[in-house]
């Protein structure tokens, strides 16, 4: 059993009800923008790449935001490496979150979905075999039993018989995929797991400090479940699966709506480290109320800069044909924080020399000072 019980009883409230008061409004305030802006969409998706990069910041490695834009779109320049396979995952994973319903994330089934585990319905898969029958049918049963049909349906029954084999075994091989493998159960490489880590025993008294928090201020449950996770140290190599968690919290209790996914990890970013990992819990938790109230700052800054760009370049559209591929781009670029010759030939649907010049009469600024594998953004 794990020794550490985290206790919600001696929480400091009277220091924190400032703060997450503060947090509370700043983050509604930056919902109603959103929720009432053109460039509202693009805002979201642009800060899924930017909260990505931060979540590997905190846990100590370094992915830049432009490699990671490229490798979202299959564009890379480089090998990717691992630091930035990880950085995808965690994009990915907010990019589903904020696609489900407010409640899915930390329900059962969403639990067992995000960490990567099988459903308890598939574990009886393995144990089922499909009969294939290999063989034939009996072409006088072809028809309903209609024996006139023998000798009209014999070539094509066997044809027929051989396409259904296969179709049966693909049905028997995915149902096999589907089922956990003997990889799943059999013990983990003590070199790279700790062989007495248990994470469901882990997850579940997390869980607890959730359902002791029920009845808190929402601004508050997730700072305290955020503590509580680093602290009970749940998942040994997902951390980053925490914080998302505790955004979901904000997004289940409406301080933010359904598609908004609250950037924690760039707002604990601008948080000194001896900050969020102090030993004295209220620290830690002023810490990470300030980097609530820091993300929602952020956030701010960037939807007036992107609303602001967005106007700028709709100026340049004025006069246009209707045919103009520049709308498409505009709202590429709103999108994502740097585009390549190739996404803008790929989903603009014109060659990569197109691509360049429709580029350059937008404005766009170019963002490697490379000759080749050249992009270009607003920033």
């Amino acid at each position: 059993m794990i020794s550490m019980v985290y206790d919600l009883a001696k929480l400091p409230i009277s220091s924190l009800l400032r703060p997450i008061s503060d947090a509370g409004i700043a983050l509604a305030r930056l919902d109603e923008r959103i929720g009432r802006s053109p460039v509202g969409v693009g805002f979201l998706e642009r800060m899924h790449f930017a909260d990505a990069c931060a979540s590997l910041w905190i846990d100590g490695e370094l992915v830049h935001l432009e490699d990671l834009v490229l490798h979202d779109a299959t564009k890379d320049v480089r090998t990717p490496t691992h630091e930035l396979t990880i950085a995808r995952d965690v994009l990915k994973t907010r990019r589903r979150i904020a696609a489900q319903p407010p409640g899915w994330p930390l329900s059962p089934e969403g639990l067992r979905s995000l960490r990567g585990q099988a459903p308890p319905a598939a574990s009886h898969g393995a144990d089922r075999t499909v009969a294939i029958d290999d063989g034939a049918p009996d072409v006088g049963t072809v028809g309903g039993g209609e024996g006139e049909e023998d000798d009209d349906a014999g070539p094509l029954a066997e044809e027929f018989a051989a396409i259904d084999a296969v179709l049966a075994r693909s049905d028997a091989a995915i149902e096999q995929a589907r089922a956990p493998s003997l990889a799943d159960t059999r013990e983990r490489d003590p070199l790279v797991y700790d062989l007495d880590w248990n994470e469901d025993e882990r997850l579940e008294e997390w869980r607890g400090v959730l359902r002791q928090a029920q009845d808190l201020p929402a601004v508050l449950q997730a700072i305290a479940a955020l503590d509580a996770w680093n602290e009970i140290s749940v998942l040994q190599h997902a951390p980053w699966l925490g914080r998302l968690f505790c955004a979901s919290i904000l997004r289940q209790a409406g301080v933010t709506t359904a598609a908004h996914l609250a950037a924690f990890n760039l707002g604990l970013k601008s948080v000194p480290v001896d900050r969020r990992r102090h030993r004295d819990r209220e620290t830690r938790l002023l810490a990470i109320a300030q980097g609530l109230m820091a993300a929602a700052e952020i956030g701010l800054k960037e939807h007036d800069r992107l609303a602001l760009a967005k106007t700028m370049m709709d100026r340049k559209l004025e006069g246009r044909r209707a045919s103009s591929k520049l709308p498409e781009l505009v709202e590429l670029v709103i999108a994502k924080p740097l585009v390549s010759a190739g996404m803008v030939a790929e989903t603009l649907n014109v060659t990569p020399q197109a691509a360049r010049r429709i580029v350059l009469e937008l404005g766009l600024r170019e963002m490697t000072g490379r000759g080749r594998f050249r992009a270009w953004g607003i920033i």
